[in-house]
């Protein structure tokens, strides 16, 4: 049948039942009364019927035209109210919209199921976490922020009306259908989270539905499947299941949908489906909790509604009921005759229909179709995929994971330099970003057996198992079970006296009841899902990274009921987060990237890896190139690369500050007081103030090496011998080790220096000086001391001297084709000569490592000398060192820090703060620090290679073009 358009108004007032506290109302009321009023009046009996329905509509490739074509005949016969979308992808969806809206008459109400967003039903969009994952959040204000989101997503895809929250209280664990899909299981605490998201959709314009009126929580049947009965009687339905929707229709919930379940104690009447009955909606839902919002029905295509069978048409009844919008009937065509025949035979009166239609066309009205503008497809998926999206959903995460126990504060991991960590995988989905987190922190060993009793051998090696069960993140419905196999394993692991164990469990929390005792497990934490950034995460959170302030939202087992929850500290150490946590553009930052390829396309240098941090978040890290230029792979951010002159402030210089905080050395220090064997030579007098502010007059370098060459040019062997030998045990590269004695030459060459003008003279001298020192004071090599106090503590397990007694020779960066001294590809070994000739390790140079280890020392500097948990050097310490002393006489250097240039060109985009300190390297490395802004800034590259006389980088200014990019994401 065609639409019918009346030609005369129907001067109906709204009346009292639109009064102020109609949840539909809009804030412009008198133009929505006039809009409805007058688009009622063009509606003739047969199209005021066909509003009341919502038909299902599928958006799935190859499926577009028909459906399209079916609906479009359904709007032009029986002139339906809306469409609820299932299935398919944003861009067909977004074109049926727009087509199925242009060939409506009335806008339709296009709605959707996206209770964790869009991905609830489409695919190629985002999925947010789940309601169970949000119940564990503390801070509302995050929950708001989610269900904005998905207001947003929802609005750009031209979805009015969201069949969420779900309002639901889980308290039966076997719940087949709603599970993960609720706040939780208390009903104050469903509300309470359930008004965040509802204002956080309105927010977005978009209207929210609390669903399933009046409690699904509690069910062990599907009611897609069968009706389910809540054989509970008033007093608890009221203080469970009904709870949270009172609260919500306070707070302007402007719909309820209404589930299909056996209610005997508020129907009256059992085994009639509630979605049918005119006692739970008229006089419960619409009378005693007083709701003037829209009434929807759930799909009644459900078993647990058309298995109920009385001989009368089911949206008939379910309009006779209350509702308003009948959803998904199983057969339009013979429901929209039932009602129509009701209307003429005077069972449905002018009156009722009235009431609903124009609650549906006020409900249009609030979500905007009354200025209807189609979805525009340009730029549909990049919108559906902003980066906010990841950053909320990390810092959701961050509010939900919740630890359940945390025996002797295991969490965050600290003490790293005492850890051996191993971790054991169980469960059936991927693992892979967890332990790649992992071990960002600290070195952790995957360990696999196919039975206990090995893997048990295997695990007495390490002092803590992390055990990480993942089970898919694809579906909330999904069972999450440990296998008998599981169950036995953690506890064989558990009771091993040598190890401490942390369970964390990407799983819903259900799964917690699988373990009988949790005894002897040390640590267990929540994770609720197994997404990756959940993953990454909860990996920060074992780190200390940030602290916990989850709470259990379901009872999960005896010794966790809900609210089950400990609070734990954050360590400062870094965490690993999107530009925009910390006011970054990353449209800017990209300017990184591009640079960082011009270098590589101007052959400055074969690879490179960028690392940006700030505020404590690491948001850029980046691995570019090669090796070398004729290596096959990549480089690998775990690679190890020659820090060079990076070395002197990450190895030399902290442990003078802290030799300094304990009287063992001063800034008045002479280096006749330091090497009595000076006393007698111009050095004698040189400071180590002046020395480590590159003021003290001694020379830029000795090339030492230079005097253990024969007349060929060759290494002598007067000096050295191709295979370590008595007397000959020091390493300079594969197959060339030099004479022992040599050592007392090097130091003897330094004593006769003579000192130079006086004038900023950067110099390496002063470090071999400081090196012997150090070495002298605590009776132990500069390597083990800064191993034992920095990067052990510090978990920078991939920094130190002499790599290839560690690692790989494929894990290390080759810096230089050698043909003037070594004469061979310099690979894991020193590229600097002088720290070469002492057996690799340097004062000056010889320290290898990759970006990110790099980054963790110069956050310790940054936080004033505190980092994991542990204090390293105190905050004035490191201020007292991060100063210009010379500032007055031209001199910008720092005390062993490098700083901002002055006046002339210098090491910095001239973008910084005075307060920034940092330093580069020969090789082409770079690290930066700034106080004032928070950025920390590491470039690493091997410009030496294939050849050292290769300036480009330098000539380019390359590292410092990088940070004027970094400064201008800033928005400075």
């Amino acid at each position: 049948m065609k639409w019918i358009f009346c030609t005369f108004a129907i001067f109906l007032s709204l009346g009292t039942g639109f009064a102020q506290r109609d949840p539909l109302l809009a804030p412009d009321s008198t133009a929505q009364a006039q809009w409805v009023e007058a688009r009622y009046a063009q509606l003739s009996p047969e199209a005021r019927i066909g509003q009341l329905f919502m038909v299902m509509a599928a958006s799935q490739p190859g499926q577009e035209a028909a459906e399209t074509q079916k609906i479009k005949r359904w709007i032009e016969t029986y002139g339906i109210g809306g469409v609820i979308f299932s299935r398919g992808g944003p861009r067909t969806q977004a074109r049926m919209t727009n087509a199925l809206q242009e060939a409506s008459p009335l806008p339709l109400l296009v709605a959707m199921d996206a209770e964790w967003g869009l991905a609830m039903r489409l695919d190629s969009t985002y999925a947010f976490p789940w309601n169970t994952t949000l119940g564990a959040i503390a801070d509302t204000s995050l929950v708001r922020r989610v269900g904005q989101q998905v207001g947003t997503h929802a609005a750009r895809l031209g979805v009015h009306l969201n069949f969420a929250p779900v309002l639901d209280s889980n308290t039966n664990p076997e719940n087949p259908i709603i599970g993960n899909r609720s706040f939780g299981e208390d009903p104050t605490w469903v509300a309470r989270q359930g008004t965040a998201f509802l204002q956080g959709m309105q927010q977005a314009g978009v209207l929210g539905t609390g669903k399933h009126f009046p409690g699904h929580g509690d069910t062990s049947v599907d009611s897609h499947k069968a009706l389910p009965q809540l054989l509970f009687g008033r007093e608890r339905l009221d203080s469970v299941e009904l709870a949270p929707f009172r609260a919500l229709i306070e707070n302007g919930m402007p719909a309820v949908m209404v589930a299909h379940l056996d209610v005997p104690a508020l129907t009256r009447e059992a085994g009639r489906p509630s979605s049918l009955s005119p006692r739970l909606i008229e006089g419960v839902l619409q009378g005693e909790l007083g709701f003037r919002g829209l009434v929807c029905t759930d799909a009644l295509n459900m078993k647990g509604v058309t298995g109920y069978a009385t001989g009368r048409n089911p949206s008939l009844e379910a309009f006779l009921a209350g509702n308003d919008l009948l959803l998904m009937p199983e057969d339009l065509e013979r429901d929209h005759a039932a009602l129509l025949q009701a209307y003429r035979n005077g069972e449905v009166s002018e009156g009722r229909l009235e009431r609903s239609v124009k609650k549906i066309l006020m409900a249009k009205y609030r979500a905007g179709l009354y200025r209807y503008e189609p979805v525009p497809l340009e730029g549909l998926e990049q919108d559906l995929h902003a980066p906010e999206n990841d950053l909320l959903y990390e810092e959701a995460m961050e509010g939900a994971l919740t630890v359940l126990k945390n025996r002797a504060e295991l969490i965050g991991i600290k003490n790293l330099e005492n850890k051996k960590i191993a971790y054991v995988k169980f469960g059936e989905a991927d693992h892979r970003p967890f332990l790649d987190r992992l071990r960002l922190y600290a070195e952790v060993t995957e360990v696999t057996a196919k039975d206990i009793g090995t893997l048990n051998r295997q695990l007495r090696d390490y002092n803590l198992v992390i055990i990480g069960m993942h089970q898919a993140n694809d579906s909330p419905w999904k069972a999450h079970t440990f296998s008998e196999n599981e169950v036995f394993w953690l506890e064989e692991i558990a009771r091993q006296g040598t190890s401490n164990t942390i369970l964390t469990l990407f799983a819903r929390p259900y799964i917690l009841s699988d373990i009988l005792s949790y005894e002897s497990v040390d640590a267990v934490v929540m994770a609720y899902q197994n997404s990756p950034i959940a993953q990454e995460t909860a990996a920060e959170l074992l780190f200390g990274a940030f602290p916990a302030s989850g709470r259990l939202p379901v009872s999960g087992h005896p010794s966790f009921p809900r609210g089950s929850g400990l609070d734990t500290p954050s360590l400062n150490r870094l965490g690993y987060s999107f530009p925009e946590r910390v006011g970054m553009d990353r449209t800017r930052l990209a300017m990184v990237d591009t640079l960082v390829q011009r270098g590589l396309d101007s052959l400055m240098y074969p690879g490179a890896q960028v690392l940006i941090a700030r505020h404590g978040q690491v948001v850029y890290h980046k691995a570019f190139g090669k090796p070398t230029y004729e290596s096959e792979r990549g480089v690998a951010l775990t690679d190890l690369y020659d820090l060079a002159s990076l070395t002197k402030i990450l190895a030399t210089l902290p442990l003078l500050m802290q030799m300094e905080e304990n009287g063992q050395i001063s800034f008045d220090t002479t280096f006749g007081e330091l090497h009595p064997e000076y006393a007698d030579t111009e050095l004698r007098d040189v400071t180590v103030l002046r020395a480590l502010s590159h003021y003290g007059r001694l020379p830029a370098w000795i090339a030492f090496y230079l005097d253990t060459l024969n007349k060929q040019r060759k290494p002598s062997p007067d000096f050295y011998r191709a295979n370590p030998a008595e007397g000959y045990s020091i390493r300079v590269a594969d197959r060339l080790y030099l004479s022992d004695a040599y050592t007392d030459s090097i130091y003897n060459r330094i004593g006769r220096q003579s000192l130079k003008s006086n004038r900023y003279r950067y110099s390496d001298v002063a470090y071999y000086v400081f090196k012997r020192y150090i070495e002298t004071q605590f009776g132990r090599s500069l390597d083990a001391l800064a191993r034992e106090y920095f990067y052990a503590p510090l978990g920078a397990t991939r920094t130190g001297y002499n790599p290839l007694d560690q690692f790989s020779r494929e894990e290390i960066i080759p810096t230089e084709i050698d043909n003037y001294y070594r004469y061979q590809v310099v690979q894991g070994y020193v590229h600097d000569m002088g720290a070469a000739m002492q057996g690799g390790v340097g004062g000056h140079a010889g320290l290898f490592s990759n970006a990110n280890d790099v980054a963790k020392i110069m956050q310790l500097y940054l936080q004033g000398g505190y980092y994991g948990g542990k204090r390293y050097l105190r905050s004035r310490t490191v201020e007292k060192f991060n100063k210009c002393y010379f500032c007055n006489e031209n001199v910008r250097r720092g005390v062993g820090f490098d700083k901002p240039q002055l006046e002339e060109p210098g090491p910095t985009c001239g973008c910084v703060s005075p307060r920034s300190f940092g330093h580069s390297g020969f090789t082409g490395t770079f690290a930066w620090a700034d106080p004032d802004s928070g950025v920390l800034y590491v470039f690493l590259s091997n410009r030496t290679y294939p050849s050292s006389s290769n300036n480009l980088l330098v000539r380019s200014s390359l590292r410092s073009r990088i940070q004027q990019a970094i400064s201008d994401s800033l928005g400075q």
